[in-house]
């Protein structure tokens, strides 16, 4: 079962601890806008990271709050995926349908 943060120092410390790094899709990320923001993780094999670019957990973050987002992921896994803190409200409530 996924866990669910929009806390910072959280975040960071389940990424770090994986060898997770914060990232941008490389075709979103322009000067003066971070674009997609992911976790990418890239001594794992399985990793899809070819079309990320690497940005500072300053950048993540900014562009975190910004967007409003929250992070599902796996206390245990590399799981993990970025949503809307309205999808979050929105599974909390019983729609488990709801994405984003």
């Amino acid at each position: 079962m996924a866990n669910t943060t929009t806390d910072h120092d959280s975040i960071r410390e389940w990424a770090e601890a994986k060898g997770g790094k914060p990232a941008a899709v490389g075709r979103t990320h322009k000067e003066g806008d971070v674009g997609i923001i992911r976790i990418m993780f890239p001594d794992n094999p399985r990793s899809e990271h070819d079309a990320l670019v690497e940005i500072s957990w300053d950048e993540f973050f900014a562009e975190f709050e910004e967007r409003n987002l929250a992070l599902l992921y796996d206390e245990d896994g590399l799981f993990s995926k970025i949503v809307g803190r309205d999808t979050v409200e929105k599974r909390q409530q019983g729609d488990h349908k709801a994405a984003r």
